[in-house]
């Protein structure tokens, strides 16, 4: 199913046509402020191997993020973190970054391995936080980008849908996506650092 959704004045029955897809295990494309994302509900534990699946790899190896609507409940997903690392996250989301942070014993659980660290995005998209609220959870987050060589595929929503139709349940026609990646950016140590260069400029933020 191909799904438009205008991102700055999104329908609230097609939000909530993505939520059932959601609820019942379906795989979603979605838009986000940078690339297309492939993602799921994030305790439909299926769906969660479907998204493994398309990207090649083994769950117990998935380093996929999470889409949270706010700053409010990643406690429920991360281990205590400090002030300066807070104030770095709220200055920079919504926005283009992905934040690494220590998991708590909730993520194992969820990705069924011995995961220690979690993705936190907040993007600056309303479309996945519109979900994220409307669902009651994040959503599993992981770009489309390595599924093709061919740029222009991945940033098309109607041609993810018609390459993909058959392997996802929806994609979401949120116009054009952006070629680039977020910004990585690793807060499980005494320093926060970079460790992939995309969209946000995280050193314009401290």
């Amino acid at each position: 199913m191909l799904l438009k959704i205008y991102p700055e004045n999104p329908n609230s029955k097609h939000i909530q046509q993505v939520v059932d897809c959601l609820r019942q295990g379906g795989v979603i494309i979605y838009p986000t402020d940078t690339m297309y994302a492939i993602g799921c509900d994030l305790y439909q534990i299926r769906a969660v191997e479907r998204v493994a699946q398309l990207k090649g790899i083994a769950l117990e190896k998935a380093n996929f993020s999470i889409i949270c609507t706010d700053l409010s409940n990643i406690s429920d997903y991360t281990r205590p973190f400090s002030n300066q690392v807070y104030k770095a996250m709220k200055r920079a989301l919504p926005g283009p970054f992905t934040f690494i942070l220590n998991a708590s014993n909730q993520v194992p659980r969820i990705f069924q391995s011995k995961k220690k660290t979690i993705g936190i995005r907040i993007p600056d998209n309303s479309i996945p936080r519109l979900i994220a609220n409307e669902l009651g959870n994040p959503i599993i987050s992981t770009t489309v980008f390595s599924l093709s060589d061919d740029l222009e595929s991945l940033t098309d929503p109607e041609l993810l849908y018609e390459e993909f139709l058959d392997k996802v349940d929806m994609v979401i026609d949120g116009g054009i996506g952006e070629t680039e990646v977020s910004t990585i950016v690793d807060c499980t140590g005494d320093e926060m650092v970079v460790v992939r260069e995309g969209k946000g400029d995280f050193e314009s933020l401290l």
